[in-house]
């Protein structure tokens, strides 16, 4: 399965190893991500530090081991499909817009996110992790 993660499932497994961590280690799954999520995710490194109880040291570590499982996609990769991206969730939240494009630009099964407001995104399959959960298991 290949999937475009949304940061909010990056961010929850720098938080706390859960589900969510065994998950993205799952050997069958390709993930993707835009890299201005990893923009966000510094933004948000000092929060996480403080949530989690790691150093930002640790958190490093952890997102070091964790991308060895994610492919990285330049902005110039989705640039193509950041106005239909837009059309379909900018108006919602465009800070999603580059997840939307990113799925628009590589072949994948949907994205996996948490968030709400990707629930009604038209011919974009939406994963939570408690359907990727039962899909695993399925799997197993």
């Amino acid at each position: 399965m290949n999937l475009v993660i949304d940061t909010n499932v990056l961010i929850s497994v720098l938080l706390k190893d859960s589900v969510t961590r065994e998950i993205l280690l799952f050997p069958s799954f390709e993930f993707f991500l835009p890299e201005y999520a990893l923009e966000e995710v510094e933004a948000h490194k000092g929060l996480i530090s403080k949530r989690s109880g790691l150093d930002e040291e640790a958190i490093d570590v952890i997102l070091s081991l964790l991308l060895e499982n994610i492919t990285i996609i330049p902005a110039s990769e989705i640039k193509p499909n950041i106005a239909r991206a837009d059309k379909l969730i900018g108006h919602i939240d465009p800070f999603d817009v580059p997840f939307v494009a990113l799925a628009l630009s590589v072949e994948n099964d949907g994205i996996w996110s948490n968030d709400k407001h990707f629930e009604n995104l038209k011919g974009i399959k939406v994963w939570k992790t408690a359907d990727l959960f039962t899909f695993i298991g399925k799997e197993k």
